[in-house]
């Protein structure tokens, strides 16, 4: 039985880190060494975003993380990563006077033979707190693999600069608009929405379980 946990503590960020450099390599780059140095960096960005972000991660019974996915709502201080790795800036795609807020969705990886239901849980999860709002946007770095995956689950992000190699892999910046995730949000809730009132209380109060689910063997690919 797998679920769904927030995760809040230093530890938590640590395997977190672990788990994004580790799955990274081990899907595009199985021989690179497993690199202290790149945990390190990575656990440390994440610290600095945490009061501003959400990381929803998938556990099985033993507590190993099978998936993850950062939200992580900008402060219009912090630097972003679309920021660091592509020199975009962000304001640039808001629109003139708009109230809407601008989101970074990242630190997204699953484990092989997982199936896509983790994956669109954690898509959906995301997602959710992007639209609590008309009009915001996201931005994330997406590898190829994965580009091709949201264009098929109908997100269409838009590409908005050259891929460069980052954590393993051909890198793109794209930009998801309010009206791409609400479509996807609306036909996807239903795998969130029996657990609302628990997600809620979650948010509130730091309850740490979210939901319990099966997984599938659907292909990830």
């Amino acid at each position: 039985m797998n679920k769904i946990n927030i995760l809040k503590s230093n530890d938590d960020y640590k395997r977190l880190a672990k788990f994004i450099i580790n799955e990274n390599y081990s899907h595009h780059q199985p021989d690179d060494k497993f690199s202290e140095l790149k945990i390190q960096l990575l656990y440390n960005e994440e610290l600095s975003y945490k009061r501003n972000s959400t990381v929803y991660a998938i556990e099985d019974y033993h507590h190993d993380l099978i998936g993850t996915i950062r939200v992580l709502k900008w402060n219009y201080l912090d630097t972003l990563p679309i920021e660091k790795i592509f020199q975009i800036n962000p304001l640039h795609f808001l629109e003139e006077n708009s109230q809407a807020n601008i989101w970074h969705i990242g630190r997204f990886a699953i484990k092989k033979n997982q199936g896509i239901l983790p994956l669109k849980k954690l898509i959906t999860l995301a997602i959710s707190k992007v639209c609590d709002n008309k009009g915001n946007i996201a931005f994330a770095e997406c590898d190829a693999r994965l580009l091709k995956i949201l264009f098929l689950m109908d997100i269409n992000p838009k590409v908005i600069g050259n891929p460069k190699h980052h954590l393993g892999s051909e890198t793109f910046p794209i930009l998801l608009t309010y009206e791409d995730l609400e479509r996807f949000l609306f036909k996807n809730k239903y795998l969130i929405n029996s657990d609302n009132e628990e997600l809620f209380f979650c948010h509130q109060h730091g309850k740490n379980r979210v939901l319990e689910q099966n997984n599938t063997n659907y292909s990830f690919a």
